[in-house]
């Protein structure tokens, strides 16, 4: 933390503001005890391993290091020394606001002192030109039989046994356990071997061609599959091009549909659920809670889209910038928890880091937009969400998340954070009211 500057005649600061998109100047000088300290410190770093003849490393005199080197080198250390303080000097003496992260440029350095420009973004002027009686309605949830149905033949087929099948080729919807090896004009080729391998027929798991040509055999046959690759595999030298698989059948598995009985139910391990009615109740209970879920949240969707016609808000390019590259790290996070790095997503999915810059711009674009859009209505229908309300909802999120307080308040960012989230939501019920 930057400790705040002591002596006032250290640091001059003025603010020039320019009207397009609240952009600020804020120019910060750095100067006599404050400005001398900081080059103090630069030079005991440089001292470390600054080598001069005559003289062991990290005992070179202050002056002998200046004439060496030059009084120079040690003027962006020093400058990266006195940066948090005047920045809060900034902030502090202008009262601005930022809402993306400012640019810094050095406008004059010498011994005397530093002076710094920082451009800093605020937020924009928001109209909100129509947010009620949109007569935007959410839609009705239904469960029909034919849904819970088929979620019932879903679950079964989770609890599917499979058994060995002892008579009888194999057929569509069978597991063939094989060994197979391709070759491309008569040489084997890389990635094209496996042994023992559980394919499920019909599951369009290898290339087109293949599972149907495995149906008809038998345990122990052998069979040459005539096969193409597609024309945009991902490896060059196979796409488009026809392969010959050998292909042995060392087993054949079948699988047996359970029955809704005793000892499925037991397998089951729900509580409480022992019958069929009892299973299609919670089933029915279940599609219809995530149904409302989906429901909610297009409705949500909607009122948003509809109010956001109405906004006039000129949004600065770096508040989106900002929000497409965390859109962007989250993605990447949660491609990490699936295994995957997004040069290894780049290469699934035939695409480049500009074409996912440009699908996130686009929501980080709307996010920005709704974000302004709802702060500006949080002002307008004055909701206020009191210190009360905050301590009650971080004791409560800290509990749902089974976190101590203070460790939930480091994660989610702050009381601060707490409460806006709670003015959004309220804000957003607050919509929902005005538009039924």
């Amino acid at each position: 933390m930057a400790k705040k500057v002591e002596k006032e005649e250290n640091v001059k600061e003025e603010v020039k503001e320019e009207k397009k998109n609240n952009r600020h100047e804020v120019v910060v000088k750095i100067e006599g005890e404050s400005w001398k300290k900081a080059m103090d410190k630069a030079f005991a770093k440089k001292q470390k391993t600054a080598k001069v003849d005559g003289f062991r490393t990290g005992k070179v005199p202050r002056d002998i290091y200046e004439k060496h080197y030059g009084k120079e080198s040690l003027y962006m250390d020093a400058t990266e020394n006195v940066m948090e303080e005047a920045y809060n000097k900034a902030m502090e003496d202008s009262k601005l606001v930022p809402v993306a992260q400012p640019e810094v440029n050095i406008k004059s350095l010498n011994d005397n002192h530093v002076e710094f420009i920082f451009k800093i973004i605020t937020k924009p002027e928001v109209k909100v030109k129509k947010y009620e009686g949109l007569n935007i309605q959410p839609e009705k949830v239904e469960v029909t039989d034919e849904e819970i149905n088929h979620e019932m033949s879903h679950l079964l087929e989770r609890y599917t046994e499979l058994t060995i099948k002892e008579k009888g080729a194999v057929e569509n919807g069978d597991i063939a356990v094989i060994d197979f090896e391709g070759f491309k004009d008569g040489k084997a080729f890389d990635g094209g071997k496996g042994e023992n391998y559980s394919l499920e027929i019909g599951s369009n798991t290898f290339i087109p061609g293949f599972e149907e040509q495995v149906i008809g055999m038998n345990v122990g046959d052998e069979k040459d599959l005539n096969v193409s690759f597609p024309e945009d595999y991902g490896v060059a030298d196979l796409a488009g091009k026809p392969v010959v698989f050998k292909v042995k059948v060392n087993e054949i598995k079948q699988k047996v549909t359970r029955e809704l009985d005793e000892e499925f139910f037991e397998d089951l391990g729900m509580e409480g659920i022992d019958s069929e009615e009892k299973l299609r109740e919670e089933i029915k209970a279940s599609i219809k809670a995530q149904k409302e879920m989906d429901v909610e949240n297009k409705y949500i969707d909607k009122i948003l889209e509809e109010v956001a016609k109405s906004v006039e808000v000129d949004i600065p390019e770096e508040m989106v910038e900002e929000e497409t590259h965390r859109l962007i790290h989250r993605f990447e996070d949660q491609m990490k928890m699936q295994g995957i790095s997004l040069d290894l997503y780049y290469q699934f999915t035939q695409s480049t880091p500009e074409d996912l810059h440009s699908k996130m711009e686009k929501e980080g674009y709307h996010n920005v937009l709704y974000r302004l859009m709802l702060e500006e209505i949080t002002q307008l229908e004055k909701i206020v969400v009191t210190d009360e309300e905050v301590d009650k909802e971080s004791k409560a999120l800290a509990e749902q998340y089974k976190m101590t307080e203070e460790e939930f308040l480091k994660e989610f960012g702050g009381k601060d954070m707490v409460k806006y989230d709670l003015e959004m939501r309220r804000t957003m019920d607050r919509l929902k009211e005005l538009n039924k």
